[in-house]
């Protein structure tokens, strides 16, 4: 399956002072994949070390960190000469061996000419917790689940095309706002994560998928156990089992207490962080105020929390795929979709310049308003949030008459339209938004 990031990944390839490069990611998002596809489209060869398959791969790490004795050895172990420019070295599960992560910044100083990418699961836990690792002397590209247009082009290539092809001010016809509509509702069954996109691409078996989520979702709480202590890995566990409980809520707002009896934010402030740089949450804070820039004006005692996929939220929150299907009402919909809204907006990497630390929720009065960011220019813009047709928003209007923004987005089902300061985006073209706004 195809998936945009190989575009970057060939721009780091061609770039000019290439350093090695670390994919981080949430596990299952792919990263092993895209190393060896990458390998096999752009390299006349591809040597992979796993150092968690081959625990005798660290022997040589420790024994030297010159890249010259490095590649010699790693050669022989390959079977032939690793090339510069004509062999791309990947270190999967490079988080095993400390040596080898910070052995990078040598192959930065002293082998640029050869091109080196690392992936581990994990890994972003590992690097945050203040591990020596080469700082400045390596490029770093978050890896996620994919996209809806990524979705597209594996499950209908024809509406990918038409997809690619919308731009600012064009009308859809209504026949194909009605397809992507229902491609939508399938993806949020779906999800992003490959292995459940191919299971549905091959199949179309809604029990084989059901099982193949309940696998990955073995997988993810057995990671915890393996990389924290006992009573971090438990309070994990339960960060993470709390997710669709604390988004059914009406303002979505993370509360400690409701994790269980006693729960304070001293005993789960290290579980959620590990989550989000695991990339299996994605935090948005409360902002205090209205201003630029909006980053500095965070509440860091205030904040939604979502799944990084949103096939899996709808899955854990035992939702009836009938009520996606037949497009029925329920109270969690708004949670889903506004969770499908943060994946999109992460997965692009950027809205309308913002980076992806930067949406923000914010309140004032008895209102509130479902995200917000700020542009290149500086400019504050709203984002509301609709789940269906029906767009009518006492806040949104109360934002409009208030602070008399430049620019609003409303996402929802309704068409493409731009109307005065306001621009209906459809919620499948979230990913877009850079370009319609």
């Amino acid at each position: 399956m195809e998936r945009k990031v190989l575009n970057e990944l060939v721009e780091w390839k061609n770039s000019e002072g290439r350093k090695p490069l670390i994919l981080e990611g949430a596990r299952q998002v792919g990263k092993t994949w895209l190393m060896r596809e990458f390998g096999k489209a752009h390299f006349e060869d591809v040597a992979e070390f796993n150092f968690d398959e081959n625990e005798e791969l660290k022997s040589l790490f420790k024994s030297t960190k010159n890249p010259e004795i490095l590649l010699e050895r790693l050669s022989i172990i390959h079977g032939k000469a690793i090339q510069p420019q004509k062999t791309l070295i990947i270190f999967d599960e490079i988080q095993e061996c400390p040596q080898a992560l910070n052995a990078l910044k040598y192959f930065k100083e002293k082998a640029p000419q050869y091109a080196v990418i690392s992936a581990g699961s994990l890994l972003g836990v590992y690097l945050a917790k203040g591990h020596s690792h080469p700082v400045g002397q390596v490029n770093i590209m978050q890896i996620y689940p994919m996209s809806f247009e990524e979705f597209l082009l594996a499950l209908a290539p024809n509406m990918h095309t038409l997809y690619t092809q919308i731009k600012k001010g064009d009308m859809i016809e209504e026949i194909f706002h009605t397809r992507f509509i229902e491609l939508y509702q399938t993806y949020l069954i779906v999800g992003g994560l490959p292995e459940c996109v191919k299971v549905w691409r091959d199949t179309k078996d809604i029990s084989a998928l059901s099982q193949k989520m309940n696998e990955l979702i073995a997988i993810y709480e057995r990671d915890f156990s393996k990389h924290n202590s006992s009573i971090n890995a438990a309070r994990i566990l339960m960060v993470f089992r709390n997710i669709a409980a604390q988004l059914s809520k009406e303002n979505n707002k993370f509360v400690y207490s409701d994790i269980g009896k006693g729960a304070r934010a001293r005993n789960f402030e290290e579980a959620i962080e590990w989550l989000v740089t695991s990339g299996m949450i994605n935090r948005v804070y409360l902002t205090k105020k209205n201003e630029m820039p909006l980053n500095v004006y965070k509440d860091l005692s205030a904040f939604k929390l979502y799944l990084f996929d949103t096939g899996l939220l709808k899955h854990m929150a035992g939702i009836p795929n009938e009520y996606i299907i037949l497009n029925k009402d329920f109270q969690f919909k708004g949670a889903l979709t506004e969770n499908f809204v943060v994946q999109e907006i992460n997965s692009n990497w950027a809205v309308a310049g913002a980076s992806r630390t930067s949406l923000n929720y914010f309140t004032f009065g008895r209102y509130e308003i479902d995200f917000m960011f700020q542009d290149k220019s500086g400019n504050i813009i709203p984002i509301e949030v609709k789940s269906g047709k029906n767009t009518s928003s006492v806040s949104f209007s109360a934002y409009n008459e208030k602070y008399n923004p430049k620019q609003r987005i409303r996402y929802s089902l309704l068409n493409y339209k731009i109307d005065s300061n306001i621009t209906n985006i459809p919620l499948y073209l979230c990913g877009k938004t850079k370009e319609l706004i």
